[in-house]
């Protein structure tokens, strides 16, 4: 009789902890959920996240915020949700400098992307733009190159983040110059400090610098994608100077790697299906990503894929962590 009864209960136990396994993805989310933005606001990043927030709030009936944390290259709007409960109601704006370039440009990176977060949804990858005032007198990529050859360390690149750090610097290895970078710690100083003539060119995504270029105020000399670009075809490409000058921005939601499993799939489906809604799914493509549906297994081979891209990017670039 005893030997039955354990029999039994070891047959039950799978059913059992299918059950516990699967009851934190039924009641998600039971309350407001919280998306931490690691910039300040007006780029690509914080309007797809207060779109997303948009669509869960929809979706699930409870409350989504995007609280802009910036600071550090990321690293502070990262950590507060590195250090917060693993439960799936605080969550990150993940960005190519958080996850991808961050470990290769900060010595005594307080985090590991890839142990410590879980990337749940990825919202695709896009190049930017190479803009100049509308009153520079460079108007392709070899006149920026030209002008730096000329003046080594007297043109000046502004950046905020990897993503318009990188590019500058990658330039300055494939062509041999010397462009002075300046950091910012918004992307509205930086654009300030370009119409006002004390920078001569930043690197940026198409949602921060679309109102700019609308207004006649900058000019975009070429951009970062690779080959033709659809949406921008009177825009060159870097590569068709420089082959082999691809550079591109990833974002995307990630957890505290310690979230629950079902929680973690159940924020995947949410963000899948806001990727396929309207107006998130238009505003991505006008920032030049292409959204499509991606499992949690694919999400992790991406990461993987764009940190190796980013090593080599790095070293190519000549960056040695600070």
């Amino acid at each position: 009789m005893q030997r039955r009864r354990l029999l039994a209960a070891l047959a039950a136990l799978p059913a059992t902890a299918q059950a516990q396994t699967s009851a934190p993805a039924a009641a998600f989310p039971a309350r407001p959920i919280r998306i931490i933005v690691p910039f300040a606001p007006g780029g690509s990043g914080d309007i797809t996240a207060r779109l997303l927030a948009q669509h869960l709030e929809k979706a699930t009936g409870h409350a989504a915020v995007a609280d802009n944390r910036p600071g550090a290259n990321g690293i502070i709007g990262t950590m507060a949700v590195k250090t917060a409960a693993p439960d799936g109601y605080t969550t990150l704006l993940a960005t190519t400098s958080t996850h991808n370039a961050n470990p290769y440009l900060v010595k005594d990176l307080p985090y590991d992307a890839g142990r410590d977060f879980a990337v749940v949804s990825s919202f695709g990858s896009a190049g930017g733009y190479v803009l100049v005032p509308t009153a520079s007198p460079w108007r392709s990529v070899q006149d920026l190159v030209a002008a730096a050859r000329a003046a080594p360390g007297q043109v000046f690149f502004g950046h905020f983040n990897a993503t318009s750090q990188v590019p500058g610097l990658l330039l300055n290895a494939m062509a041999g110059v010397q462009m002075q970078a300046v950091p910012y710690r918004t992307i509205g100083a930086a654009f300030s400090d370009l119409l006002g003539g004390r920078l001569h060119v930043i690197f940026v995504d198409p949602a921060a610098a679309d109102a700019f270029l609308k207004a006649g105020q900058v000019r975009a000399i070429a951009h970062t994608r690779a080959g033709v670009w659809a949406a921008r075809p009177g825009v060159p490409s870097v590569e068709s100077v420089y082959p082999g000058f691809v550079f591109s921005g990833f974002l995307g939601l990630a957890v505290p790697a310690a979230t629950p499993l079902p929680v973690q799939q159940r924020l995947n489906e949410l963000c899948n299906d806001a990727l396929m809604s309207e107006p998130m799914n238009a505003r991505l493509k006008e920032f030049g990503f292409s959204p499509e549906r991606m499992s949690l297994a694919a999400c992790a081979e991406l990461m993987r894929v764009e940190r190796e891209r980013w090593q080599r990017v790095t070293q190519i670039a000549g960056i040695v962590p600070e």
